[in-house]
């Protein structure tokens, strides 16, 4: 499996002696601190923001970092929307009513979409009038209610702000032929952009630290606003869900087929693990079973989160290949059941604030085959001491750029016949360009002049008639956009004249003459600077961001042979 294998045993003797916590007979440990594989731990007055490892282990004094380092909410992200597509379909196929939708829409909790100033503009759509969309799904490790306590524990962390201990982004191909799914490990070190509290107003100026500790500078907007500063992805909508309904959703599903290739029973006598305790083979889980498989670690593959990751992303796999087949979920009173559920978890931004707006949104979602979903983990390597994880130089920018460029994950776009280039259509003196400064970066600030910069090499590379825009834009990559097939000549020529990849030339239908838009990519100078790849440009996730496929159904988890019996 690439970058878990490698750790594991050596993880385990590197990791702090840690006392035991008692677990109960279902798995749950009682509450005296932090349950099996719960997310987040609170740090001493004054210290760094660290996390345990939700197996009872909390890292060593500012280190902020478990090998693999993300919690066992990913599961229920999936199942969440899944489960959303589902539910509201009670309103006009059980002729619930207004009154009905009216209630479904009250239980659903809002906040802002971006927290963060600035920021990434939506994309043009393309020449067929389609834009891809991009949720940010979200799981929150709150205490604020009493299930959310009896569920997570550590009840002295009632009053402490949530952590977003899941996030993973959901990408629809502008076609929805597709849809890739990224997860990013929870102490993945990054910038925090400025954020505002849309309650309490209050400011929070941009840091560096775990990505997780941005849901605590404002809400989910800025967990948002830190996506998309890293990543460089326009970010549609967020949902974001806590610990409470998950047991009552994995029961209105009415169970999910898991694999193990061993007995496995996570549990040792210093009271790490989850509890989880099944034989060899395929087993349907749901209910705390089901809570239980999404929070093992200790049990699977190294021990490590990354065992974690995989085996959350098996079950939602197995989850979306089992709604798409079980009938009886058409049943009114059963997706009454997961309506309630569903909405009374989730919190989503503004853009998303009715049922009929996730009505819409799972229509989208459900139009794309098994087959075509692909779900990885962000390409990431430690830290030189360890302590934390940062996304893997060229492997993880070549992820999100195939994001952006909105190439699907698994390779099997389907290729485009390679055809000569149109010959340039307008002479180069007369083709009028608009050059953009797109480096208004909210966490490194914008370069002033770029778009005079890149004026000036046209002008001397003979398009005199090429202009400037002095408004400034956020955009990750350079680009090229034009109106309709009749300029892409043109548009080709443009590009090669600067260096530029074909994938920078685009066509959009809400183009209005040709732009070219000087991205976060090209700082400084006046030659674009050249990548590994962008000769050919990649066409899928590389190999460390262990892609699984919605449709493998022989996906079986690997039991560590220390929690085996």
């Amino acid at each position: 499996m690439g970058q878990s294998s490698v750790r594991g045993d050596r993880s385990r003797r590197r990791r702090r002696p840690e006392a035991e916590e008692p677990v109960r007979d279902d798995g749950v440990y009682e509450d005296k601190g932090l349950p099996p594989d719960a997310p987040g731990w609170t740090p001493p007055e004054g210290g760094a923001v660290a996390s345990a490892d939700g197996d009872g282990n909390v890292p060593a004094e500012g280190g902020g970092h478990r090998k693999g380092g993300w919690p066992p909410r990913k599961g229920r992200k999936v199942l969440r929307w899944t489960a959303l597509t589902l539910a509201v379909l009670i309103v006009g196929g059980a002729g619930a009513g207004y009154w009905y939708y009216e209630h479904l829409n009250a239980n659903l909790r809002k906040a802002p979409r971006s927290l963060g100033g600035g920021g990434l503009q939506k994309p043009d759509p393309n020449a067929f009038g389609q834009s891809p969309l991009n949720i940010l799904l979200l799981g929150s490790d709150g205490r604020n209610s009493a299930k959310n306590i009896e569920l997570g524990g550590a009840r002295q962390d009632a009053d402490r702000k949530p952590l977003a201990d899941v996030q993973m982004l959901l990408h629809v191909s502008a076609d929805r032929s597709n849809m890739s799914v990224i997860s990013i490990p929870r102490d993945t070190r990054v910038t925090i952009p400025e954020c505002t509290d849309p309650k309490t107003r209050k400011v929070y100026p941009q840091t560096s630290g775990a990505i997780n500790q941005s849901l605590q500078h404002g809400g989910p907007g800025c967990t948002l606003a830190t996506w998309q500063e890293l990543t460089g992805i326009y970010i549609d909508h967020f949902m974001m869900v806590d610990f409470a309904g998950v047991v009552d959703m994995a029961d209105a599903i009415g169970g999910v087929p898991v694999c193990v290739d061993n007995n496995v029973y996570s549990h040792d006598r210093k009271g790490h693990g989850s509890g989880l305790k099944l034989t060899k083979g395929t087993h349907s889980v749901k209910g705390v079973q089901a809570l239980q498989w999404l929070r093992t670690r200790y049990g699977f593959e190294d021990n490590t989160d990354i065992g974690r990751a995989k085996a959350q992303h098996m079950y939602m796999n197995s989850m979306v290949r089992q709604l798409k087949k079980d009938a009886k979920l058409t049943n009114p009173g059963e997706l009454r059941d997961l309506a309630e559920a569903a909405t009374n978890a989730l919190t989503v931004d503004d853009g998303l604030d009715t049922v009929k707006k996730l009505y819409d949104l799972g229509g989208d979602l459900s139009r794309v085959p098994t087959k075509r979903i692909t779900m990885v983990t962000m390409p990431w390597q430690y830290s030189a001491d360890e302590s934390y994880v940062m996304p893997k130089p060229g492997d993880a920018e070549e992820t999100f750029a195939l994001l952006r460029n909105d190439t699907a994950l698994d390779g099997k776009d389907k290729k485009k016949k390679a055809t000569p280039a149109p010959k340039p259509s307008t002479p180069k003196d007369q083709l009028k360009v608009v050059v953009q400064n797109g480096t208004n970066s909210t966490v490194n600030g914008p370069v002033s002049g770029r778009a005079s910069v890149i004026q000036q090499q046209l002008s001397g590379l003979g398009y005199t008639a090429a202009g400037t825009d002095s408004a400034l834009t956020t955009q990750a990559d350079t680009t090229i956009t034009y109106r309709d097939k009749g300029q892409r000549g043109d548009a080709l020529a443009l590009a090669k004249a600067l260096g530029l990849p074909k994938e920078a030339v685009r066509e959009s239908s809400s183009a209005t003459g040709m732009r070219l838009v000087v991205g976060n990519d090209w700082r400084t100078g006046s030659a674009y600077p050249k990548k590994p790849g962008d000769e050919k440009g990649a066409d899928k996730a590389p190999d460390s961001a262990d892609a699984l496929n919605g449709e493998d159904t022989k996906a079986c988890m690997k039991v560590n042979p220390d929690y085996t019996f």
